[in-house]
């Protein structure tokens, strides 16, 4: 542990100061835009092109990373956020805001891909649980961690954008004076999202659905808690809470996880999400202490769906394509972050804040519906279910992170091939019956490729010995 931390420490600090800008920066939006009475509507929109970003940054941190190298791409991506969101106080025109949240999105996730590639490049395989294990907990430490910022803070000046910005230009020092600067280029990963429809469509069905329910809490729960009355400060330790109950989810999920049927899991952590999202959304006046109660609960089982499916999406297909399966898996989950923010923004206004908590009701019974347990026969791909692996419940990674699963290793990728590659093509029979290889060749091609000879050409050895 500490040799990893003596190594990664850089990249680690980084990536908390990064989240920390990032957490604080949706929340304040959300809650800026709600004080101005924006309408619903456009609050959606605002936190859906954010998710877009995220999404179109996937294919251009490639090409900028491949040009000018990670530190370089990873600079002038932080430069280009700290600029925009500065441009947030210069002006309150909304779609420029638009605009610039489609910039920061798009950054973002270059950001992510420079920080898990230079991970992985560098991470032995001994190594990778561990390294990406930490990964997540300053993941999640710096989304946690702006929502405090936040409750310290008050009214809705240009200070705390400007916070905001300091922990993008801070993030720039560790990771511009470390040394380990010898990350290999990368490949694009590759989209075969036709075989991914043909094969997981309820999976990826189900992901599209979480990522309508995490990108609605993500940009609506601060106005939730706004039309709630709650203070600023109450509302950063509402929005802290919530998030911190991701990271808790995570270990007794892993636990989970390896023990039991995941549909069946995912089917129950469903229902137990749908019962306790139903409590917020029905009963309009609670205490603040039950509600946060609640609202913790609510998160631990919403942020426990994406990893799951993430796992189980794994456990279907063949380690060769689980980097372009965690590229379709974060595609799905960021077209539906997108939509989550636009539909439920359009329904608060009408019908009230408590609808949030509706539509995570109806996102969670869908998600039961599509992964109820039922009698299959998947196509196995290993001897025993791929373990569980911790992993980010928003677009807070990019589909590098696959790579630095502690379980997929090259070498199971290659064997994977050759073994689909024989599979493919069956062996021919030989012309010769002749044998002329060595002794040990002998026994390998009398138990793969003569089976039925095999038995009599063994009991008569087995006399002349006896």
């Amino acid at each position: 542990m500490r040799k990893v931390l003596n190594a990664f420490l850089p990249l680690y600090v980084t990536t908390l100061l990064m989240l920390l800008g990032s957490g604080l920066l949706t929340t304040y939006v959300s809650l800026r835009l709600a004080h101005e009475q924006v309408s619903g509507t456009l609050i959606g929109a605002i936190i859906a092109a954010n998710y877009v970003g995220l999404v179109v940054g996937g294919k251009v941190g490639h090409n900028l990373i491949a040009r000018v190298g990670h530190i370089r791409a990873y600079v002038a991506c932080a430069g280009i956020i700290t600029a925009s969101v500065i441009g947030h106080g210069l002006t309150n025109f909304i779609p420029l805001w638009i605009f610039l949240r489609l910039i920061i999105g798009l950054c973002m996730m270059c950001q992510y891909m420079v920080l898990e590639s230079w991970l992985n490049d560098q991470a032995e395989s001994s190594q990778r649980g561990v390294i990406f294990g930490l990964y997540m907990v300053a993941t999640y430490l710096g989304l946690s961690g702006g929502q405090v910022i936040l409750a310290v803070q008050t009214g809705f000046g240009i200070s705390t954008l400007l916070i905001v910005a300091l922990c993008f230009a801070l993030c720039l020092v560790p990771i511009a004076l470390t040394t380990r600067t010898n990350a290999k280029a990368m490949s694009p990963a590759p989209m075969e999202l036709g075989y991914f429809v043909r094969t997981i469509p309820k999976l990826l069905a189900t992901t599209l659905v979480s990522g309508m329910a995490i990108g609605a809490f993500y940009g609506l729960a601060p106005v939730f808690a706004s039309e709630k009355g709650f203070t600023t400060e109450q509302t950063g330790m509402f929005m802290s809470l919530t998030i911190f109950a991701g990271l808790v989810s995570q270990f007794p999920l892993s636990w989970l996880s390896d023990r039991f049927d995941r549909q069946r899991l995912l089917f129950i952590i469903a229902l137990l999400y749908a019962i306790f999202a139903l409590v917020p959304g029905v009963l309009l006046s609670l205490p603040y202490q039950f509600l946060l109660g609640v609202a913790f609960a609510v998160s631990m089982m919403q942020f426990s769906l994406y990893p799951l499916q993430v796992a189980l999406a794994n456990d279907q297909v063949m380690p060769e394509r689980r980097v372009s399966l965690t590229a379709c898996l974060l595609m799905a989950f960021g077209i539906g972050a997108s939509i989550g923010p636009l539909v439920v923004g359009a329904v608060m206004q009408p019908l009230g804040s408590n609808m949030l908590y509706i539509f995570f009701a109806c996102c969670a019974l869908v998600i039961a519906l599509l992964n109820r347990p039922v009698k299959i026969h998947p196509v196995p791909t290993t001897e025993v279910p791929l373990p569980h692996v911790v992993m980010p419940d928003s677009l807070a990674t990019s589909p590098i992170g696959a790579a630095l699963n502690p379980v997929i290793e090259e070498e199971d990728i290659q064997a994977a091939m050759v073994n689909t590659d024989e599979e493919s093509e069956p062996p021919e029979e030989p012309e010769d019956q002749t044998d002329t290889s060595p002794v040990n060749g002998e026994a390998t091609e009398a138990s793969t490729e003569k089976p039925d000879k095999a038995k009599p050409d063994e009991q008569k050895h087995t006399g002349s010995t006896d």
